[in-house]
């Protein structure tokens, strides 16, 4: 799970709340954009602005930048007017204020967390190794294309299943009862790795010849599944230089997890 981008109107939402005092007009301090009715935003929330810009895809130029100091003024005025009509305390706005800053909350604690336990290029060495041990003998990657059916019960699955060893295709039986959203695809899903599929479905997966079925129906936590391997690809796997970005997002994200898993376990958490 990759940390939050903050939008960039939440971003500058929670700069300009926490301007400082307000100056007057032409009494700007050093670290001082812009001023309005005495309302300062700083340089250090245009730049914040900034970035939540370049975390969204735009590329840095002057007009970027007067671009968000132009939104920024445009919020503060908006923000003034709010308070003078008495909406700052609303219960709506108390509500959406309360959610922007346990969201950017969120992400501060994330990224501190990251920031102190941080992915190590040892780390990404030692994942890339171990992934090419697997690889077995040949060193090679296999991929599967693959379709499947998800129904709810073990006799909705086997009921597909007969229709199909009697000669309907797999792909009209798909679009016909199965309750995942590639039913309109047929139930295709697409090329995946063994690994990359849960142990249930892995390990049939992997016995498949190109074009076969799974002879009987897969129990998974969600329901029932059937399997089709339409096709197998050999290839080789990238270097460790090509590799070692995604395995280090991969470790990023798993460390994130774990943090999360630990935070749920010592929580009290109680849902209607």
């Amino acid at each position: 799970m990759k940390p939050h981008a903050i939008c960039f109107f939440v971003s500058a939402l929670l700069a300009i709340s926490f301007v400082g005092p307000s100056y007057a007009q032409d009494a700007l301090p050093v670290n001082a954009a812009a001023s309005v009715n005495g309302v300062i935003i700083s340089n250090d929330a245009v730049e914040q602005g900034i970035q939540a810009a370049l975390s969204q895809g735009q590329k840095d130029s002057p007009d970027l930048r007067k671009a968000v100091l132009g939104k920024m003024i445009e919020i503060s005025l908006l923000s003034q007017q709010a308070e003078r009509d008495g909406l700052a305390n609303s219960d709506r706005a108390n509500s959406q204020l309360a959610l922007i800053r346990q969201n950017y909350l969120a992400d501060l604690e994330l990224s501190t967390y990251m920031s102190r336990n941080p992915v190590s290029d040892a780390d990404v060495q030692a994942e890339y190794n171990r992934e090419i041990a697997t690889l077995g003998s040949q060193g090679m990657i296999v991929e599967y294309k693959v379709s499947d059916i998800a129904v709810a019960t073990e006799a909705d699955a086997l009921a597909a299943l007969a229709r199909i060893k009697k000669g309907e295709s797999f792909d009209k039986v798909a679009k016909s009862v199965s309750l995942a959203p590639n039913k309109v695809q047929g139930g295709a899903v697409g090329w995946v790795q063994a690994g990359q599929t849960l142990p249930q479905i892995a390990t049939v997966l992997i016995g498949l010849s190109k074009g076969q079925i799974s002879p009987a129906p897969i129990q998974m936590p969600q329901g029932w599944y059937l399997i089709k391997l339409e096709d197998k690809k050999f290839s080789k796997p990238p270097t460790y230089e090509q590799a070692k970005a995604a395995i280090r997002n991969g470790l990023m994200q798993k460390k994130q997890f774990e943090f999360l898993s630990q935070l749920r376990q010592g929580a009290n958490i109680v849902v209607r």
